[in-house]
């Protein structure tokens, strides 16, 4: 992957034409430019992202594994918020505005370390109900985005600066809200996240709803694919990790070699699944982005809690648990699920024609949930159901494309 930044040939001569200022006016990208792809910026954020991500997921299998699976959900929900929504306001500013100077260069950076700030507070929030490591990271994160947007007010006009104008204050605004996870008794807090995540999502929709940024759709597609990616990574290094501690402390090859081939496959057919069709084209405007985009929670999220109860069912395997198999199995077969329903309501199902083509996933779906009352096999069948509606898929295209290849040739033999 090559950054949109370094398509100059090496060899080009170093003239005065050549040289980039350290400083340039940060203003909107075309919509349609060519050979738009994510800089090694991106990808480099991307990743230390992740470490946040893991940190949640790591938190989420302690607060199962303990019993104590309703908590540490609506920690990881919100945890996973925080991680996700800033990471979607960077990159669809970044589709729209990236100009890679100097000051992009170290604005990123800063948003970076606010992001680590945040992974170092999230085992806090989830033991000790202790948000302030994670209020300040976010802090850190937002105040540097609403300098981004404020720089490109700068040097906007019209209704451009004034998009970009309510972007940064809303952000700002936002952060005043964030505080009562801070401030306010424990009780209180969940119903503080939901009332602030209302208003973080209805940032976009006020500040472009009478202009929109020029955000790139191929680009933006990239962006979230190379995301999922890394996160499908980080489930298969947890889930390695755990099968690696458990095999070594007790040499229960038998009981785990079913969840580690289960949950390959599943993570296997969880890329496939995500990757089979070609969304930018489906980006056409705001109104599809806007949900596409926002729905990606629920996709990384579930994608994420995967690598976690593949850990809890490792634990559970090994009698590191008192949880029932039941229980754990549930822990890979839900967010499985959720993984799916959510991957065909929001990307698969805009391409696929014809009733058999559309109930595959939620047919897998459904039938991956009822693997979990298959006790010590569940996580293995539910990976052989995932890898087998892939393999659906795959034919059900096959044969709608024969199809079209046979009637096309019966047209041009008549």
């Amino acid at each position: 992957m090559t950054s949109s930044s370094d398509s100059t040939p090496e060899t080009a001569p170093t003239t005065a034409s050549h040289v980039r200022r350290p400083l340039r006016p940060l203003t909107a990208r075309e919509r349609h430019e060519a050979h738009r792809v994510a800089t090694a910026l991106e990808l480099f954020f991307d990743l230390c992202f992740v470490v946040a991500v893991a940190q949640a997921g790591v938190q989420l299998v302690h607060a199962v594994v303990e019993g104590r699976a309703g908590h540490g959900i609506l920690n990881y929900a919100m945890a996973f918020f925080a991680i996700w929504w800033a990471w979607m306001n960077f990159s669809w500013f970044a589709s729209a505005y990236d100009n890679d100077d100097v000051l992009y260069r170290l604005v990123t950076l800063v948003q970076i370390a606010g992001v680590l700030v945040l992974a170092a507070g999230i085992s806090r929030a989830f033991t000790q109900h202790d948000f302030f490591l994670v209020w300040l990271g976010y802090v850190i994160m937002r105040l540097a985005m609403a300098s981004q947007w404020l720089r490109a007010a700068r040097w906007a006009e019209g209704a451009e600066r004034r998009m970009a104008r309510r972007y940064a204050m809303g952000v700002l605004l936002c952060q005043v809200g964030w505080l009562g996870l801070v401030l306010l008794p424990e009780p209180a807090r969940p119903w503080v996240f939901l009332v602030m995540v209302i208003a973080e999502l209805s940032v976009p929709l006020i500040a472009e709803r009478a202009y929109a940024t020029s955000w790139h759709p191929h680009h933006i597609a990239e962006r979230y694919g190379l995301f999922t990616i890394i996160v499908l990574g980080e489930t298969i290094a947890a889930a390695t990790i755990a099968v690696k501690s458990a095999a070594d402390e007790h040499k229960a090859l038998g009981e785990l070699l079913p969840i580690a081939a289960g949950g390959l496959l599943i993570v296997f057919s969880a890329w496939w699944i995500y990757f089979v069709v070609p969304i930018h084209g489906h980006l056409r405007s705001n109104r599809e982005s806007f949900l596409w985009g926002y729905g990606h929670y629920v996709i990384l999220a579930s994608a994420a809690a995967i690598g976690a109860g593949l850990e809890v069912a490792v634990e559970q395997a090994v009698d590191k648990t008192h949880l029932s198999a039941l229980a754990a199995s549930a822990a890979v077969t839900l967010p499985t699920a959720l993984y799916l329903l959510t991957v065909w309501a929001l990307h698969s199902r805009y391409f696929k024609v014809g009733i058999a083509q559309q109930t595959v996933l939620p047919t897998t779906a459904l039938l991956v949930i009822c693997c979990t009352f298959l006790g010590d096999w569940a996580v293995f069948a539910a990976g052989i159901v995932s890898a087998l509606s892939v393999a659906a898929g795959v034919a059900l295209t096959g044969r709608k494309t024969a199809g079209r290849g046979a009637g096309r040739s019966a047209e041009q033999a008549a």
